[in-house]
């Protein structure tokens, strides 16, 4: 009879432990489901309620980026941001890019502080979104500068010939489909196009004497498309300090009066799959997975061509390729 008692207990208590883990690894689950769920719906974080330092991170190639423009107005209307640091690491990109960033960062810092931070490269369109801050740090071996543009197209024509191809085209007046790939390019079209690269330019030297306190004359000097290092770029007034985001951070508190230890928290836009629904964004997670391989190898391929061939437009980029590529992890930056 005590045998059986015994074991009854036993079996009470077995039960007891089996239920308590079923509870827990139920309520586990439903954490975990209910964060994937925010996660794929694009509910931002629960830390970005409170005050906080917003980190905007601007790596590779400038596009005019509509889903980042949206998300710096988000920022620019939050009244939990307090400051923003940009993480610039980027070799510049199209003209119409960089300026509509500018344009959106400033627009950021008529209401709020903003300080950049070049990391490894903040050339071009990079350089121009740095300089829309109110303070600019590089560190020692950082690549900035470049300050120019340039349009760049192909001629074929030599080979063309040798393969007995020849293209006719008729046109409404001489400048119309100029330059192509398969005749000379006449004078007037260079003449058209230096036009449009000149006052791009000019546009691009009046932003950086206005935002750096320089004169025209003092800009142009440096402003010849060539890139200089962190302390150079220093030197020459196209950055305030040395330094990286702890440098940022400490800048914020002693200039602009923000409180010490404000979390500093990544804002980022919104992925083209927040609009999709559940099941589609499921599908979407299980095939990013495929397209990421395959991404990456055409990605190599693409490294075949120049890579203003794949900007439209005008091009404010310092050519480096990979440089400014943004790692898996956390770097010396």
């Amino acid at each position: 009879m005590s045998l059986d008692a015994d074991a009854i207990v036993d079996r009470r208590r077995l039960r007891r432990k089996v239920t308590f883990w079923r509870v827990a690894a139920f309520l586990v689950t439903g954490a975990a489901l209910l964060l994937l769920l925010a996660w794929l719906a694009g509910v931002p974080p629960l830390g970005k309620g409170a005050a906080h330092i917003a980190r905007v991170e601007i790596n590779g190639v400038i596009l005019n980026d509509r889903k980042r423009l949206e998300m710096l107005h988000r920022l620019a209307e939050s009244d939990a941001v307090k400051a923003v640091i940009l993480d610039i690491n980027s070799p510049g990109g199209s003209t119409v890019g960089g300026e509509s960033l500018y344009q959106a960062l400033r627009e950021i810092a008529e209401k709020k502080p903003v300080v950049a931070h070049i990391g490894t490269l903040g050339a071009s369109a990079g350089y121009m979104a740095a300089i829309a801050a109110d303070h600019v740090i590089a560190r020692h071996t950082s690549l900035t500068g470049s300050i120019g543009v340039y349009i760049q197209y192909g001629n074929f024509k030599g080979l063309l010939d040798t393969l007995g191809v020849q293209f006719d085209v008729v046109r409404s007046g001489p400048l119309k489909a100029e330059p192509n790939f398969f005749s000379e390019t006449p004078q007037a079209v260079r003449d058209n196009l230096q036009a449009v690269i000149n006052d791009s330019y000019d546009w691009f030297v009046a932003r950086v004497a206005e935002r750096r306190n320089m004169t025209d004359a003092e800009v142009r000097k440096v402003a010849t498309g060539g890139i200089y290092s962190g302390e150079s770029a220093r030197s020459l007034g196209l950055v305030d300090a040395l330094g990286g985001e702890k440098q940022a951070v400490s800048w914020l508190e002693k200039e602009r009066g923000l409180p010490e230890k404000l979390p500093v928290i990544t804002w980022a836009a919104r992925s083209e799959i927040d609009g999709l629904p559940f099941s589609a964004r499921i599908a979407s997670a299980f095939g990013s997975g495929l397209a990421k391989g395959l991404g990456t190898s055409l990605n190599d391929a693409a490294t075949l061509l120049p890579d203003g061939v794949t900007l439209d437009g005008l091009v404010s980029v310092w050519h480096a390729r990979q440089a400014a590529e943004p790692t898996d992890g956390p770097g010396g930056q």
